[in-house]
């Protein structure tokens, strides 16, 4: 989504970078230095962090970057078709979309809105995000090398725009045709239960078998495999943890459905996405709080409870008698279908006569990490607790070395949210390849969390989130019983150790040449120049088109373990790139973007392992007068090549104009020669998930919600389409339908000549 899903939480105390910049900062020799734009070995005397080197200066003071010939492609131009738009010598096909048939247990999709809601459990759900491509070796396990043989898994993240997937758009209280809005919600009456169901089910993921050419050429995918499944809101998972805790752990997840807490249901907007070097797939919950509600007459939590779905954001006072919205979906709410296993009152979070007859903990089974094996339809996913709670945005292995820890690296997508790493207890063995569930047990139960706190010296150090910290333990805020306490309630252990507060964490990604880590901090449209921080430095008007304020662009975040491994406790870090208009005044457009690389909201990042390239993906509201959503393709350069900056600011709101400065790190300029558009994506809709076959020349591009911004007219309602791709067949090579309304889709893209994908 373009907007921030969630509402800020985070109230505590912990500082701002900005605030610990400051004192760094206030020695005038220091202050003099960074307005000299000397890099940072000579700032700071770091390392670890090398200066210019030499690089010529560019107009804002730092280097640019030597031009790279990596990028062999011309910069597409900004496009509001509702089209794909891809460089010359391409060619861009969909493997599937929204609706599609997993087996013969569901007809072909109509695209008129009337599927069942049960038949979405054999159909390709909706919103389609994070994926990831899994070889299949001849013993029938995920294999890293390439075979003739492939599934693709991807993320389903949003039903928040299921309007087309019903014939008059979404119901409540018998009113047809209302735009929902996930964030704003339903009127209090109940919804018709088929499209709950359908609602329910479309989330999650969908595993589909990718059929291969004899030279390992993707054509399409196999509607009938045995391999294709959904993993929905309703699936079976395991609940896992660390052994010394796993009791305690469970007893936060005690429900009706399961009175032992060893089991819960379903997975929910599923964004970014992880894999496992041992061949599995973590899709990782965002945005699941506003599934829940306490409808008028019940029981609101106390104590504990109530403190822990505050600072989750989850429902905490019943519903009003005169209330005419509530900010959930509505699930719990209907009437016209039976209530087999609770599926709709599972949704309903008051606090009845005990935790083993209500569903008062049903929130806690959700924000893990989820991991599942993609190549044993009949493996049970599990829902990993050492990795934390709360929104899961990716799921990043840093680069395996045999013998050590594995460690990830993960965001949580929500304003003045923390980033986060887990480190396995066990060290790595690369004979775990394709070891499934059974691997996972062993690198995944077992480790430990920690936090990252950003200091004013262009250093980092990661905090870990254990019990025995006396600042966890003696929390005056919450007070933490036990360790399994700390991985279900992890926000507020992050709050208790001075975790640094960011911008929105989205997708992280590994540059596998030299292991340093990338994180998208999207935007924030409540930056003030009284409240930037080094670590999103900027506040500003966007001066035409949507004029949003604030940092309505977003920027990318690189950091650099110490020693180059992975599981170190300390880091250098800085400011890779930042988004902006091409016109903007050059205190915003940092990074020199011009009208062939100009981006507004990263949000997906990643990496490809044949070509080095670190693609880009955008889901923007403040460019898009000018442009639709886009992909991007960088040259990465490492931590350090830039220098320090100082972006001077100003904003102007109701008449009152703020001025400041923020100092910060800046990596080098990039220029056209290493940053170029590559897509552009179809009206309405984000671009999302990235993987690629391993020869590198096929790359596979989600397109989420085409159309989002659709009205539907009349009493009776009709829909006044916004796009109609892929329908249109707009840039693909062959149309693909049925046509009308839009829907999300995979598109397979490949070179003309044979290449790989953007060289």
């Amino acid at each position: 989504m373009s907007h921030d899903p969630d509402p800020i939480t985070n109230d505590s105390n912990n500082e701002h970078f900005q605030d610990v910049l400051e004192r760094a900062l206030d020695n005038p020799t220091r202050r003099s230095m960074l307005r000299g734009g000397f890099g940072l070995a000579a700032m700071f005397a770091l390392p670890m962090l090398p200066g210019c080197g030499g690089s010529s200066a560019s107009a804002s003071g730092l280097p640019a970057l030597a031009a790279s010939n990596t990028l062999g492609f011309n910069a597409v131009d900004k496009s509001l078709a509702d089209s794909v738009t891809v460089p010359a010598g391409y060619t861009v096909r969909v493997l599937h979309a929204t609706g599609d048939t997993l087996n013969a247990l569901a007809p072909a999709y109509t695209n008129a809105g009337t599927e069942t809601g049960d038949s979405w459990e054999y159909r390709v759900g909706d919103h389609h995000d994070g994926m990831q491509l899994f070889y299949i070796g001849s013993n029938n396990k995920a294999s890293y090398t390439a075979t003739n043989k492939a599934v693709i898994a991807i993320n389903h993240e949003s039903s928040a725009d299921a309007h087309f997937l019903n014939a008059t758009g979404q119901t409540s209280g018998g009113v047809t045709g209302k735009k929902f809005d996930q964030f704003s919600g339903w009127d209090t009456l109940a919804r018709p239960g088929d499209e709950v169901l359908k609602e329910i089910n479309l989330h999650g993921v969908s595993i589909v078998e990718v059929t291969l050419d004899t030279n390992g050429k993707p054509t399409g995918y196999n509607a009938t495999s045995a391999l294709n499944r959904r993993i929905t809101g309703q699936t079976l998972m395991n609940i896992t943890g660390p052994a010394a805790h796993l009791a305690n752990l469970k007893s936060l997840m005690v429900t009706k459905f399961d009175t032992t807490g060893s089991t819960s249901r379903g997975t929910l907007n599923n964004c970014g996405h992880g894999a496992t070097p041992w061949g599995t797939y973590l899709a990782c919950e965002e945005n699941w709080r506003v599934y829940f509600n306490i409808p008028t007459g019940g029981t609101a939590p106390t104590g504990k409870l109530l403190a822990a779905r505050t600072r989750y954001g989850v429902s905490i006072a019943a519903i009003s008698s005169t209330a005419t919205a509530t900010n959930s979906q509505g699930w719990y709410t209907p009437t016209d279908l039976a209530d087999t296993n609770s599926r709709f009152s599972r949704w309903n979070v008051t606090v009845g006569a005990s935790e083993a007859t209500d569903f008062r903990n049903e929130p806690n089974t959700f924000g893990f990490n989820v991991e599942i094996d993609p190549v044993n339809p009949a493996a049970v996913p599990a829902k990993r607790t050492a990795m934390g709670r709360f929104n899961h945005e990716a799921a990043v292995c840093g680069i395996p070395v045999v013998g050590k820890p594995l460690s990830f690296y993960m965001g949580c997508d929500a304003t003045n949210e923390y980033i986060y790493k887990f480190v396995s207890n066990a060290n790595w063995d690369a004979a775990d390849i394709g070891g499934g569930m059974a691997a996972g047990d062993k690198y995944l139960n077992e480790g430990k969390l920690y936090v990252a706190k950003f200091n004013s010296d262009g250093s980092g150090e990661w905090l870990e989130l254990n019990i025995s910290n006396p600042l966890i333990s003696g929390y005056t805020t919450f007070a933490f019983a036990n360790q399994a306490e700390v991985l279900v309630y992890t926000r507020l252990a992050a709050d208790a150790v001075g975790a640094t507060k960011m911008d929105r964490p989205e997708w992280g990604a590994v540059n596998y040449a030299n292991g340093e880590i990338y994180f998208a901090l999207t935007n924030n449209t409540g930056k003030t120049p009284a409240n930037v921080n080094s670590i999103n430095p900027r506040a500003y008007n966007d001066p035409d088109g949507n004029k949003r304020a604030g940092n309505p662009n977003g920027h990318i975040i690189r950091f650099k373990e110490a020693g180059n491994i992975s599981t170190a406790i300390t880091f250098t870090w800085d400011i890779f790139l930042f988004g902006a208009e091409e016109d903007s005044l050059p205190s915003v457009n940092v990074s020199q973007l011009t009208s062939k690389n100009s981006l507004s909201s990263p949000d997906g990042l990643w990496f490809s392992k044949s070509t080095g390239i670190c693609w880009i993906e955008t889901d923007d509201g403040a460019f898009t007068d000018e442009t639709n959503c886009m992909l991007l393709a960088a040259v990465p350069g490492s931590v350090g090549d830039g220098g320090a900056f100082e972006v001077q600011n100003s904003l102007t709101a109701s008449g009152t104009t703020t001025q400041g400065a923020q100092k910060t790190f800046v990596g080098g300029i990039l220029g056209e020669s290493r940053l170029r558009r590559f897509l552009v994506a179809p009206k309405g809709s984000e671009v999302t998930g990235l993987t690629e076959t391993e020869d590198g020349k096929t790359l596979f591009v989600n397109i989420q919600h085409p159309g989002e911004n659709t009205l539907k007219l009349g009493t009776n309602p009709t829909f006044s389409f916004e796009s109609q791709w892929p329908g249109n067949g707009g840039g693909l090579s062959a149309s693909f339908g049925p046509a009308g309304r839009p829907r999300s889709a995979t598109l397979m893209i490949t070179k003309n000549d044979g290449g790989k994908i953007g060289l």
